[in-house]
């Protein structure tokens, strides 16, 4: 029972960084305040958001492999491939401002140019539309675990 608390703590933990990542780089992702320090550090928080979000997927592995419920169970659960599925989207879709964020930040250390208004708009809406399928995640875990949905 100790080895679950740890992992859904570790798990829980993991999520929390990842959330507060991705809400700091929505912050921050604002043309009236972009700058060159905005822009170093927009690029530095997409690194965490990266790496806190590969031990979301970690810790959440961890969970299928030693938790109680076991492997089989869990991965026999539609909720469970609807969330790695929500998972899986957001990555792909966290691509797109990670690749224009390093493209800036080129910029900025280059020739300190910034990016166009437009381009952090469109920047800025594809980081809320992750945050938005991100909140959808916690909802299909909380079914999971009350048996909402299990086979």
């Amino acid at each position: 029972m100790t080895t679950e608390a740890l992992l859904a703590y570790a798990h829980l933990l993991a999520i929390l960084a990842t959330a507060t990542f991705l809400a700091s780089q929505a912050a921050l992702c604002r043309s009236e305040w972009l700058n060159a320090a905005a822009v170093q550090r927009l690029a530095r928080i997409d690194l965490l958001y990266g790496v806190s979000a590969l031990l979301v997927l970690a810790t959440g592995l961890a969970r299928t492999w030693w938790g109680v419920k076991g492997f089989g169970w869990y991965w026999s659960q539609p909720l469970l491939h609807a969330k790695v599925t929500l998972f899986v989207v957001i990555g792909v879709l966290s691509l797109v401002p990670t690749l224009r964020l390093r493209r800036w930040l080129q910029a900025v250390r280059a020739t300190g140019t910034l990016p166009l208004p437009a381009e952090v708009k469109a920047t800025r809406r594809l980081v809320m539309i992750e945050a938005h399928l991100l909140a959808l995640i916690p909802l299909l875990a909380v079914f999971l675990a009350r048996g909402v949905g299990t086979r």
